[in-house]
């Protein structure tokens, strides 16, 4: 069968693992398909030393168990492949996901056992949902997390996101979107723009001055294209000759300079130096060329205005997934029976905790953050005004969606909240301890 006549546009019910379905069946045959069921989302640890997390992808897993619907191609697919038998195609072929999801907002932080995700259902609903939650959570948070430290080094300069060409490129408009979130300011990639409203920045690379006569004749083009407010790529030839060909072409009106290799310090300094003598006091310097947390906190003190950042921006800096596990903690003891905890005991260092959790933070007498308490049952009357989970999903409806910069907003109080040291960028443990009420 050709490839292109299998393909369900928008349909997410295919990026998940065969053992989702095959546990289904398996589930249908024994009656459990239709226990009521809590599963949760949460990491067993931060990466090492980083000090907190940053809920990202929360959006996109709304619309992905929105569009999780088998088409009949993909059905048909299933059965020519011996995956799943008939009965359990029947129930996919009518499948809707008809339970209730809460989880922390979008721009939130997160520590380790933080409850990022509860998704509560029958067992046969919830479970199939695994990895596409995990996919989207684990890569969108880990992007998110490297933003939020990059944005916290900058120091209130803006960061562009450039790193479409270094990442798949779907996940290239999902990181965009994560690093919005957590403050940057625009991005690369046409599509992120499109798709999310996210601003859009971009004027020119090397090929445009190499493929003119002379970095003059560029120049000219681009401004007489873009206008004097553009950004002119200085660093393809001779620096400082660039420079002030820039200003005689564009005049003191001219946006921006960007610098894309060498000692970003010090050539920041002798171009700054120069537009300065040159008139040139207003026009601003960006810098590019492999940029992370800590080579932007390196240039705190260099006169630069912005900073576009790529690679590892996109790979989460090091730190490309977050480790996020989907677990059951939960499930009915007999139909419309109580919900037991439940949880795995095994060795390793991967037991969970059973019971369906709430999570609170709380605040000391001055509101800044001192503890992530996460618990089961009964919410202490002093911290619910603090819980940190909201309805995203009721009886199959998504009633969680919010516009991004209402993310944006949430992570920057989320952010502030946190003691100081949760922005240093020195390797420590959580900012937060993780604690459980006796």
């Amino acid at each position: 069968m050709d490839a292109t006549s299998v393909r369900a546009a928008g349909s997410t019910a295919l990026l998940t693992d065969r053992y989702e379905l095959t546990m289904l069946q398996a589930a249908l045959r024994s009656g459990a398909a239709h226990r009521r069921s809590v599963f949760e989302v949460f990491t067993r640890r931060l990466p090492n030393g980083r000090r907190y997390g940053v809920t990202a992808g929360t959006g996109r897993v709304l619309d992905a168990i929105e569009d999780f619907r088998f088409s009949t191609a993909q059905l048909d697919w299933l059965a020519d492949e011996g995956v799943v038998e008939d009965d359990t195609l029947r129930y996919l072929a009518d499948y809707r996901f008809r339970g209730d999801v809460r989880g922390y907002p979008e721009g939130e932080v997160y520590f380790p056992g933080s409850p990022v995700l509860t998704v509560e259902g029958s067992f046969a609903e919830a479970v199939i949902l695994e990895t596409v939650i995990l996919s989207i959570l684990n890569f969108d948070s880990a992007v998110a997390a490297a933003a939020s430290r990059m944005t916290s080094a900058a120091g209130g300069r803006p960061c562009i996101e450039m790193g479409a060409r270094r990442a798949h490129e779907q996940a290239a408009v999902a990181a965009a979107r994560a690093a919005y979130i957590a403050g940057f300011d625009a991005t690369s990639d046409l599509e992120a723009g499109f798709r999310y409203g996210i601003p859009t920045r971009g004027t020119a690379a090397h090929a445009f001055t190499l493929v003119h006569d002379s970095e003059r004749d560029a120049f000219t083009a681009q401004i007489a294209s873009m206008g004097r407010g553009t950004t002119l790529l200085v660093d393809t030839y001779d620096l400082r000759e660039a420079v002030r060909t820039a200003v005689e072409v564009a005049g003191p009106e001219l946006g921006a300079v960007r610098i894309d290799s060498g000692d970003l310090t010090l050539l920041a300094h002798r171009v700054r130096r120069q537009l300065d003598e040159l008139g040139a006091r207003d026009t601003k310097i960006i810098v590019t060329s492999d940029l992370d947390e800590y080579a932007i906190a390196a240039l705190a003190a260099a006169p630069v205005d912005g900073y576009g950042v790529g690679t590892s921006l996109v790979t989460g800096s090091g730190h490309p997934t977050c480790a996020m596990v989907y677990k059951l903690v939960a499930r009915e003891s007999t139909p419309g029976g109580e919900l037991l905890p439940v949880a795995k005991r095994s060795a390793g260092g991967k037991t969970s905790v059973g019971g369906r959790k709430w999570a609170a933070r709380r605040p000391d007498a001055d509101g800044v953050a001192e503890a992530e308490v996460i618990g089961t049952g009964a919410v202490p009357e002093e911290l619910t005004a603090h819980r940190l989970q909201v309805p995203l999903v009721r009886a199959g409806e998504v009633v969680g969606r919010e516009p991004l910069a209402a993310a944006r907003e949430r992570h920057v109080r989320a952010r502030a909240a946190l003691p100081l040291s949760a922005t240093q960028l020195s390797k420590g443990e959580p900012v937060l301890a993780t604690e459980t009420p006796a």
